[in-house]
């Protein structure tokens, strides 16, 4: 009993500092305010861990917990306003800013230790400062949702929400304007080492330019355009063109491949990559994208994105790439606090795109910024590292071959194949042999021109010129035989 009186009394007595540091910050009494709940802070936090230890009933750790989140706003508040306050004094050159000369006269100056805070201090106060006026629940959100997640309502966790917030979640969709967010390039060097695209590429939301002159400088032509009027041009002086992406239709043709970082705003996300897909058809299109996308159900674009034309590949970056300030962006440099990964759709022979669960691959972009990226044009993908590679393995530039050297290297197989058919086609061709679509059409084409093949009703046939050539060729090989036994 005289156990559980003594909590009551000592809850009590938290419970009276708390209002009484809420009652001294009302009346703008932010010191005294900020001294009464940092105190009142640390002893419900001790209190609260202190129940934990010897498994005091569950009560008493959440009226604990319930203690230490009051006196953690109180206390967050006072810093607040602490910020605000050097801010206006700093302004008006009423504190000084340190160095020299003074930055204030001698009669006027004050330090921030006389304050009472120091730089490191301001600093988390001026984050969580800028987190409540982009969202003036933002104190309130974070703490209770740790409350109801059964977690403790720290200073830490607070401090942590508080350097996301930096990023784009808390500004305004005002403040986000075109959600132009731009690429580092070390994302898109990972891409090329590992995708192919074709010759020509689309980047319909190029910003200044990013994602392009990486594509560029690895030998793409690329076309360019965006929402906004960037005066980006590409390597051939040709300046961007600009328009809602929305509204474009496809062109004649074949559509180039699409390699971007679209705009992330809300409304605009999952109808943009919806519209290359359903309008423009490329056969093959990277979006780099938060992690979560791959989650969500109630927007029927995203699940026609993830669920009805999957993407083939997700290369999940294990490493978080550098952080993707906005455009015009001249605040604090904040780390990356997003996850994200290179989504690959990739169109079958059939037209549609995906075909079972996407082949999810996790990659360090550190290990690809010295790796040459694979040949425009040639198609296909490479399996990422699966060790840790030297400095000096990754500077070793490994011969590529063209596709004319394929398509004399796969004459032969190709033949015997296409010889056992009754008619094939580009697709199956390059099923049955295991080879590339670009050296599967060479193929079909240098074939063609030769004789070996003709048009069937189906597609194509082996003529009577391939089963000679085929024959002729056996003869060879048999006689080879004979004359080696």
């Amino acid at each position: 009993m005289t156990t559980a009186l003594a909590r009551t009394s000592g809850h009590s007595d938290l419970v009276e500092t708390v209002e009484r540091a809420r009652a001294l910050l009302d009346a703008g009494d932010v010191e005294k305010a900020l001294k009464l709940s940092s105190v009142a802070y640390d002893q419900a936090k001790a209190a609260a861990g202190s129940a934990e230890r010897v498994k005091a009933s569950r009560e008493l750790v959440e009226k604990a917990r319930r203690m230490q989140a009051d006196a953690l706003k109180i206390e967050t508040m006072c810093y607040v306003a602490m910020a605000d306050a050097v801010d206006t004094a700093q302004a008006k050159g009423e504190i000084s800013r340190g160095g020299r000369p003074k930055t204030v006269s001698d009669e006027n100056s004050f330090t921030l230790d006389e304050v009472g805070v120091d730089r490191q201090q301001l600093h988390a106060a001026r984050q969580l400062r800028n987190a409540v006026r982009a969202e003036p629940q933002f104190v309130e959100r974070i703490v209770e949702a740790r409350l109801s997640e059964g977690l403790e309502p720290s200073r830490a966790a607070l401090k942590k929400a508080a350097g996301h917030a930096i990023g784009t979640k808390s500004r305004s969709a005002e403040e986000r304007g075109n959600n132009a967010y731009f690429t580092p390039d070390e994302g898109t060097s990972t891409l090329l080492a590992l995708e192919s695209f074709s010759a020509t590429v689309d980047e319909p939301a190029c910003g200044r330019g990013h994602i392009s002159k990486k594509l560029e400088t690895a030998g793409y032509e690329v076309r360019i355009a965006d929402l906004a009027d960037y005066g980006t041009t590409t390597q051939h002086g040709e300046i961007q063109q600009v328009g809602d992406f929305l509204d474009t239709v496809a062109s004649g043709g074949t559509s180039p491949d699409i390699v971007t970082n679209p705009p992330y705003g809300k409304h605009i996300l999952n109808r943009f990559l919806a519209h290359a897909l359903r309008v423009h058809r490329p056969h093959k299109m990277a979006a780099l994208l938060n992690l979560n996308f791959m989650c969500g159900c109630e927007d029927l674009d995203r699940r026609f994105l993830m669920d009805e034309c999957p993407p083939s590949r997700i290369y999940v970056f294990t490493r978080r790439l550098p952080m993707m300030h906005q455009d015009g962006w001249e605040g604090n440099e904040a780390s990356s606090q997003m996850n994200t990964a290179w989504f690959v759709w990739e169109r079958n022979e059939d037209g549609s795109y995906g075909g079972g669960f996407p082949q999810i691959i996790r990659v360090d972009w550190k290990d690809y910024q010295s790796v040459p990226p694979l040949t425009p044009g040639a198609g296909g993908n490479v399996a990422p590292m699966g060790f840790a590679p030297t400095k000096d393995e990754f500077e070793r530039e490994t011969p590529r071959k063209s596709v004319e050297e394929r398509v004399d290297e796969e004459c032969a197989r190709a033949l015997i194949w296409i010889a056992e058919q009754d008619s094939f086609d580009a697709g199956a061709l390059r099923r049955g042999v295991g080879i590339r679509g670009l050296v599967a059409d060479a193929l079909i084409t240098d074939f063609s021109t030769r004789g070996l093949i003709e048009a069937s009703d189906d597609g194509w046939r082996i003529s009577v010129a391939g089963m000679t050539a085929l024959e002729a060729t056996a003869a060879v090989v048999l006689a080879g035989k004979a004359v080696a036994a």
